[in-house]
């Protein structure tokens, strides 16, 4: 599970590892990520064929919220998706059938670890400042005002068997991890059927580092997000 982490917001960096470029006029996206944090997350363009449609990047509120969600808060619960059950838990499945899918920019994950016998706050990165593309799903959520915002979610599978993973989260819960793409599977992954996606759904085997880090005091910035386009034009 992933409940926290640091998002890429420098534009140098989202061009350089994913080739996006995102809007220079959006609010600014907060420096550590928590439920209904504002992000990064990017999809294809959806102004062109999914065939050939470039990856775009924009801001969305961390914790997916489906049509039927009465209040903001409801994405405190879903920020992660289960791989498992993304294609029939009512707040996920929509997102899931519709191919609604995105990559999330990750500098870095913080994840608990209670190794010494207490709560620690662990960073888990790349080796060498690459940062990480998590597979994730996104939708617009129109609130009872009438103004929409783009949501979005990691998708998680189980990590009891991942060398790093298996050390963190409490003795006794399941191990779960979010889903870290390949950068070569960034495109498949957007473009690819919904019945195919399944395939990107297992744990990362590439190098992964860790280390304690106590989590800074949070800042909350005030901001109103952008209106975003109508829905027909986002998803044809």
């Amino acid at each position: 599970m992933c409940s926290n982490y640091r998002p890429v917001t420098r534009l140098d960096r989202l061009l350089t590892f994913f080739g996006v470029e995102r809007a220079q006029d959006e609010p600014p996206p907060d420096l550590d990520v928590y439920p209904l944090g504002l992000a990064p997350f990017i999809r294809l363009d959806p102004d062109r064929d999914p065939a050939d449609a470039p990856l775009v990047a924009q801001n969305g509120l961390y914790g997916l919220l489906p049509e039927s969600a009465v209040e903001l808060k409801w994405g405190r619960k879903t920020y992660n998706a289960r791989s498992e059950t993304v294609h029939r838990l009512p707040s996920f499945r929509e997102a899931w059938s519709r191919g609604w899918r995105c990559i999330v920019p990750a500098e870095a994950l913080y994840e608990p670890c209670w190794e010494s016998g207490r709560f620690e706050r662990w960073r888990v990165a790349q080796p060498g400042d690459v940062p990480l593309g998590v597979a994730g799903i996104y939708r617009l959520w129109t609130n009872p005002q009438g103004a929409r915002n783009f949501t979005f979610a990691m998708i998680t599978v189980n990590a009891d068997a991942h060398p790093l993973y298996r050390r963190l989260h409490k003795a006794g819960e399941e191990k779960r991890m979010p889903v870290i793409l390949e950068p070569s599977e960034y495109g498949e992954w957007l473009r690819c059927s919904v019945a195919d996606a399944k395939r990107f759904f297992r744990a990362w085997g590439g190098p992964l580092v860790a280390e304690p880090a106590p989590a800074p005091p949070r800042v909350v910035i005030p901001r109103s997000l952008p209106e975003p386009p109508p829905m027909d034009d986002l998803f044809g």
